[in-house]
């Protein structure tokens, strides 16, 4: 059995246009950096819709035990945005201070 090998040019072809291969590492960097930080938020949003849940299940049921432990929850939920927010925050100022494009680069 003869093995076949295709010739692909990936840099002409018409139906990939808007993929391009990463030039440094820091375009690689940065990519997965903002992806990851989309990808917090949605885990955020949903371990809160989740907690809240919980949080009314635990009402009705009366339980201190499950309210109190939802309520951890949802404010570790909170706090974990807020260092995700604040991490972010901190990368802009030092863009704004050194003058580095860090999470945009050009």
């Amino acid at each position: 059995m003869e093995k076949i090998y295709a010739v692909v040019d990936i840099a002409n072809d018409p139906n990939l246009k808007g993929i391009r291969p990463f030039q440094t590492f820091g375009d690689l960097v940065n990519v997965i950096v903002r992806n990851s930080l989309v990808i917090a938020g949605i885990i955020a949003f949903i371990l809160l819709i989740v907690a809240g849940f919980q949080f009314i299940v635990g009402a009705g049921s009366g339980d201190p035990k499950k309210f109190e432990q939802t309520r951890t929850t949802i404010l570790i939920v909170l706090i974990g945005l807020i260092l995700v927010v604040a991490a972010v925050w901190i990368v802009q100022i030092v863009e704004k201070l050194t003058g580095l494009n860090l999470l945009s680069p050009t």
